[in-house]
């Protein structure tokens, strides 16, 4: 957005009054006096009007160990959702979306985060951020499964093919399994082609973030700044 499209929305001046108030030097950004209306600004950016600040709005990016029964949403009529597991008043969390899902019963990695364009850069298919998740079945994993998900599998619903995925099989009922995008219940279709329920779903990362092993589930903690970036 523009600076002064942005002060006519968050201040009584309107367009011509913000334009005014650019041009005598009543604007800072970042602490430095601006006067081009057509500087940009995104939703965190500090923009102060006679020394006021107008928006006090601070990135958010938060790891949550998610656990079972617990729906990846920010409200639910029925079950608790993964909001309901975040310290602090509605109004403090409000603007938290998920960046990414997991289905009610399954477990791990979530991110949370009011930033917008960060959230679609994790999660947008064509970023191609692989998730691990660790899954365990109902019944044996057979070695001629790896070479099917490596070929990828038509999806009807969707009408594709999926991307290559990697499978590492850990034992006789138990894989890692590696995705390059997301799809409706992506991994109980690739092993329900077999015929194979998946008993537990657990997600261990989301590009070159990490859960963290010292999270209980139901606790969460900031992204480092090195996640965040990465």
């Amino acid at each position: 957005m523009r600076l002064d499209r942005f002060l006519a929305l968050h201040t009584a001046l309107g367009r011509r009054g913000a334009r005014l108030a650019l041009a005598s030097g009543r604007v800072t950004l970042a602490g430095t006096t601006v006067t081009d209306g057509q500087c940009p600004v995104d939703d965190f950016s500090p923009v102060a009007l006679d020394g006021v600040c107008l928006r006090r709005r601070r990135p958010r990016y938060l790891m949550l160990h998610k656990p079972a029964g617990c729906v990846s949403a920010t409200r639910d009529p029925v079950h608790p959702t993964v909001l309901d597991l975040i310290d602090g008043p509605a109004e403090a969390k409000a603007d938290l979306h998920l960046a990414g899902r997991l289905d009610f019963n399954s477990t791990g990695l979530l991110l949370l985060t009011n930033d917008g364009r960060w959230s679609r850069r994790v999660t947008e298919p064509g970023a191609g951020r692989a998730k691990v998740y660790h899954v365990r079945t109902e019944d044996p994993i057979g070695a001629d499964y790896a070479a099917v998900f490596q070929r990828g599998l038509y999806f009807r619903y969707e009408g594709l093919t999926t991307r290559p995925a990697g499978l590492e099989i850990l034992g006789e009922r138990e894989a890692r399994v590696t995705l390059s995008e997301g799809r409706y219940h992506h991994i109980k279709r690739l092993f329900g082609h077999f015929n194979n329920r998946v008993v537990a779903l657990h997600r261990e990362r989301v590009g070159a973030i990490v859960l963290d092993p010292d999270l209980a589930p139901g606790r969460y903690r900031p992204l480092t700044e090195a996640e965040i970036a990465g």
